[in-house]
């Protein structure tokens, strides 16, 4: 019988996206890194190439990370997997299912319409109620519809004399502003790890003392976490909107109780390896062989 062909969408190089490749070689002999930058559709023949692989022709796809950045270009490296997907190829998380992730607008729109606790939240294209926004919040966080790991994000307070003219150079990059309050909470949060639904175990994030901010990217590390039932409830009801077959949902412990941030559309295999020794990546590849095997 043949070797399983997967392949993995990811960032050649990044740890990651090595580290699913690694886990997926160890047991099918076949390892292939797809940069979605060196893919092109041929949509007259359906051919999907990366180099010299017709993507259309493996037997599975693991979207790893899409691009190191959000954006809109982003939804356009989805929308040629779909072509894969309708070849017959099992993709891991549908691209379909991805798309309602990427723009964190959607996200929010998703989780407040499954009744999922979440900070207060603004969206706006107007910069009166933007003033008005942060002078009701005290500090209020302004995101970009498109970004991972905090990049983009500005702290705003109210106490500012620039206020206005702060407002108005992220509103010049992000024309829809996506205001949320700044919680109090203890400097750090949650991630929660899911796969196919079953909850794998959570770490925290612990901000750098000089970051208003939890990621990695800005300083933070990672620890062990023991959340309560009723907050793996929640992130588990938060993740169940999407039909992802791995992911990680980001939550608080704040003033105004638990909340949840974001459903992330990947993943991250680091946090919950180091903070809980639990290996991610080898979980997944088992759990994708069982379900292109079936």
């Amino acid at each position: 019988m043949p070797a399983v062909k997967i392949g993995v969408i990811g960032l050649p190089g990044k740890w990651s996206t090595e580290t699913l490749a690694d886990a997926i070689e160890e047991k099918t002999g076949f390892r292939l890194i797809i940069d979605m930058a060196d893919v092109s559709l041929d949509l007259s023949s359906g051919r999907l190439m990366y180099k010299d692989t017709n993507l259309s022709e493996l037997d599975g796809l693991i979207i790893k990370k899409i691009s190191s950045q959000y954006s809109p270009h982003t939804i356009d490296r989805l929308e040629l997997l779909r072509v894969a997907e309708a070849a017959g190829v099992k993709i891991f998380s549908s691209p379909t299912q991805i798309l309602r992730l990427i723009d964190r607008l959607s996200c929010t729109v998703s989780l407040k319409n499954g009744d999922i606790p979440m900070p207060p939240t603004i969206i706006t294209e107007n910069i009166e109620t933007a003033l008005k926004t942060v002078e009701d919040f005290g500090e209020a966080v302004f995101k970009p519809l498109y970004s991972t790991k905090a990049r983009g994000m500005v702290l705003l307070s109210k106490k500012s004399k620039n206020l206005r003219a702060e407002i108005t150079k992220f509103m010049n990059e992000n024309p829809v502003m996506y205001i949320q309050k700044k919680l109090n909470f203890s400097g750090k949060d949650l991630g929660l790890a899911f796969l196919n639904g079953e909850y794998l175990g959570a770490y925290a994030r612990v901000a750098n003392k000089d970051a208003w901010n939890t990621t990695i990217h800005s300083g933070g590390r990672y620890e062990a976490a023991q959340p309560s039932q009723e907050i793996i409830d929640m992130a588990h009801k938060a993740q169940g909107l999407f039909n992802l077959d791995f992911t990680t949902v980001d939550v608080a412990e704040s003033d105004m109780g638990a909340v949840v941030f974001e459903v992330s559309a990947f993943g991250g295999f680091r946090g919950v390896h180091e903070a809980v020794g639990v290996n991610a990546a080898e979980r997944y590849r088992d759990y994708v062989l069982e379900q292109i095997e079936q």
